[in-house]
């Protein structure tokens, strides 16, 4: 709405499908990563439900088709055509679930792993926006494809985050950050994501003339980030790495408030 220059009240019927169909992408996910992981968790996890029987992958799988039956009514509710869009983000679900046909090198390759699957991210924040401009107007607005950007490196910081343990917290068999690129590298790529997602979410605030209430916020939590990433590299203790997945869902959550609701919101107050 804000880079289409509109302000007024946000439409209840997008809203609800936005809010919606996003939950259920990710509860999506969490099935396709059941079904990905079965057998590494059935070696290593296996006191996780699926691998211990509690859970059945038939049944998420049905689960996983119920959600997709409520995202296309919801889509046709909205606008016939926003059925069509649902089928890229459908599409590379699928293809994440079976490790796109190269599990094993892609599990030679942990970066290539990491930022193949983040390309989701970008693609369901597009359906999401969609469903207030498509409908409003036939064309995506003028800069959206930042906030892409920053959904995208949002995603990684989010991937590295959780997977930043301490030497005591890490499993044989489960994948960690720490694990694959050693404590030092993998901070610095966990900064590194956080730095690239300051940028573009600059440029994207510099879209909706949002510019510097964005920037000081995100001069601040950089600042948290800094002192996490050092306290963490001369205390590797629990305590400390679980402060790199805390920061991370408030700096998505701070992120995503700072570039949509809280300056819509505002502005809405302000007329």
């Amino acid at each position: 709405m804000l880079l289409r220059g509109h302000i007024g009240a946000l439409s209840l019927k997008a809203g609800v499908v936005a809010f919606i169909t996003a939950l259920l992408f990710f509860f999506q996910l969490r099935i396709a990563d059941e079904f990905k992981d079965f057998e590494e968790d059935a070696r290593y996890r296996p006191y996780r439900p699926v691998p211990r029987g509690l859970v059945q992958l038939k049944e998420l799988g049905i689960l996983g088709c119920g959600a997709a039956l409520i995202q296309i009514l919801l889509a046709f509710w909205i606008q016939r055509e926003m059925a069509l869009l649902l089928l890229p983000v459908w599409l590379y679900l699928a293809l994440m679930c079976r490790e796109f046909f190269v599990r094993r090198w892609l599990k030679a390759h942990p970066f290539t792993y990491m930022w193949s699957h983040m390309f989701i991210m970008p693609l369901i924040d597009f359906y999401v926006t969609s469903c207030e401009w498509r409908p409003a107007a036939a064309r995506m607005p003028e800069g959206l494809i930042w906030f892409l950007l920053v959904s995208f490196f949002n995603g990684i910081v989010l991937e590295i985050g959780r997977k930043i343990r301490s030497p005591e917290s890490e499993e044989p068999g489960v994948e960690t950050y720490t694990a694959l690129w050693g404590r030092r590298n993998a901070v610095l790529s966990w900064l590194t994501a956080l730095g690239l997602t300051t940028l573009f979410a600059g440029i994207a605030a510099a879209r909706i003339r949002s510019l510097t209430p964005v920037v000081c916020l995100l001069v601040v939590l950089l600042a948290t980030a800094a002192f996490i990433a050092i306290g963490f590299l001369r205390n590797p203790s629990v305590r400390n790495a679980g402060k790199f997945e805390m920061l991370s869902g408030a700096w998505t959550l701070l992120m995503y408030l700072s570039l949509g609701a809280a300056p819509w919101l505002l502005r809405t107050m302000m007329r």
